[in-house]
């Protein structure tokens, strides 16, 4: 007879899919609000959005115990900045922070995989993309999660920018208007919900601009 012993893991994957878009002045970050491990549906109604700072603002898909642990430890760290610069963090300078937060954790990672959305210094939007151990990058366009793989190549084929190779350098943000940009994130989620069971249910979408935050939701169908 086998010997069999039972695996215990401290991490699990609770699915749902992270979308950012950045424009000339403005930034859309969205996230369904699925919840699930397995086949099942933990919560149907669950925010993977945090405003980070008045500028930023984090999107995250992977094992939510280790996303509302990274989420404090931001917290904590942007309290502290406030205190010694009294003024907020900027988003490439939160972009920095999550970076070097995650890589500490480099050995026992945090299994969050997150986008991060906000404006820049010139009122530019701007979104960086994350793996779980830090490595980041500035881009225009970005999804994480179970349904990244079905939404990215979409992204690709609608918004691609420019080989950052070519010389000069271009813009890295999206030629698209705001409600350009809510239209074809709600799209995105739409047609992924029909193929990933990890999403559905409602997507929250967290519009980033000059006159301030704002959010909208749509619902996704149920199944």
């Amino acid at each position: 007879m086998t010997k069999q012993q039972a695996n215990w893991s401290p991490y699990d994957n609770n699915g749902g899919t992270c979308v950012a878009i950045a424009g000339a002045n403005y930034c859309v970050i969205a996230a369904d609000t699925r919840m699930s491990t397995g086949y099942n549906i933990l919560t149907r109604d669950y925010s993977k959005i945090i405003q980070l700072a008045d500028k930023s603002v984090m999107a995250s898909s992977g094992f939510q115990a280790d996303v509302r642990a990274l989420q404090k430890v931001l917290a904590a760290r942007h309290l502290i900045y406030q205190h010694q610069h009294n003024k907020q963090m900027s988003c490439p300078a939160m972009a920095q922070l999550l970076s070097n937060t995650l890589y500490y954790k480099r050995f026992f990672p945090y299994y969050a995989f997150n986008v991060l959305g906000g404006l820049d210094n010139e009122g530019k939007g701007c979104v960086f993309t994350y793996d779980a151990v830090g490595s980041y990058e500035r881009v225009g366009y970005s999804s994480q999660g179970s349904g990244a793989t079905l939404i990215t190549p979409f992204l690709d084929n609608q918004l691609k920018s420019p080989s950052p190779l070519l010389l000069p350098a271009k813009d890295a943000v999206t030629p698209l208007s705001e409600s350009e940009a809510i239209d074809l994130v709600k799209t995105c989620f739409a047609s992924a919900t029909e193929r990933d069971i990890y999403t559905g249910d409602k997507v929250e979408i967290v519009i980033l601009n000059a006159s301030g935050i704002r959010r909208e939701y749509m619902e996704l169908r149920k199944d």
